[in-house]
């Protein structure tokens, strides 16, 4: 049975894989932040930790828990993150900071103290969840965008690291998908963003409605859409390094390639809000 190490289970996508991939027959460690959600996913069947991806002690302990279990993981997955929301000239470097302790940092400790024991393997998957925001950027999702523009370029540089093994490395990247993303990206706003004395209010008032409304229902997909690419992303012989998943994904990748930037740039901030101020 080969195993695999889910980060961020608590709902949305990661809640998905985890169902998934067991009812395939795969040995799941569900794991996520909170105390709370830990016991629940124990109590619905899932060999389950707590994994605070913030912090060091908690992701090692996590591990050392996984490894009592298991001699080595064949895939490991970097799920868990947050969207912090807000113009750059609203966030602080603390908050910026803690967007990249979970966003980056977190992920990049993780897969390296799962990495070794894939290495002596010569086998193994890691696929990392990115997003549309991984590779365009749009206004007032700065700190989250530059979290995934991060994350993207350390899984392009490792690949080409880990070129003479067998480890394979993926990215998913998913637009809007049904979640609680939009919902917590709209508490991690209101706890760090001061909007009353921000220079961009009304583009703050046109953010909150979009966070707090179905407007995008069109395009969203259910996480089972990541679910498919996942699964094919561990089975395939040779998987994809880079999986769009939605239309907006798949409508702004090909407009990266053929546009110029500047008229990108228009397309971008009116989808994203920008201008009003």
């Amino acid at each position: 049975m080969k195993s695999v190490l889910i980060t961020g289970c608590s709902s949305g996508i990661g809640l998905c894989l985890a169902h998934g991939l067991k009812q395939k027959g795969y040995m799941v460690f569900a794991t996520a932040r909170d105390d709370a959600d830990v016991k629940n996913l124990k109590n619905i069947g899932f060999d389950a930790c707590k994994l605070d991806l913030s912090s060091s002690d908690s992701i090692n302990e996590a591990v050392s828990y996984i490894y009592s279990k298991v001699d080595s993981l064949y895939a490991l997955i970097n799920n868990g993150a947050y969207g912090q929301v807000g113009a750059l000239e609203d966030i602080s470097r603390g908050v910026l900071e803690s967007q990249f302790q979970t966003n980056v940092f977190g992920w990049h400790e993780l897969t390296n103290l799962i990495l070794p024991q894939m290495k002596i393997n010569n086998t193994g998957r890691i696929i990392y969840l990115s997003s549309v925001l991984g590779f365009v950027a749009m206004p007032f999702r700065g700190a989250y965008n530059s979290s995934k523009f991060a994350i993207e370029g350390l899984v392009d540089t490792l690949r080409l690291e880990l070129a003479s093994t067998n480890i394979q490395l993926s990215l998913i990247q998913p637009g809007p998908i049904e979640s609680e993303f939009r919902a917590n990206a709209y508490k991690a706003f209101v706890k760090n963003v001061d909007m009353n004395s921000s220079d961009y209010q009304k583009s703050y008032e046109k953010m909150i409605k979009r966070l707090n409304s179905d407007e995008l229902a069109d395009f969203t997909l259910p996480a089972e859409a990541v679910l498919k690419c996942t699964i094919h992303a561990l089975e395939a012989k040779t998987a994809k390094i880079h999986y769009f998943v939605t239309f907006p994904t798949k409508l702004f990748a090909a407009l990266k390639r053929i546009l110029p930037p500047i008229l990108m740039d228009k397309i971008l901030n009116k989808a994203g809000g920008g201008g009003a101020r």
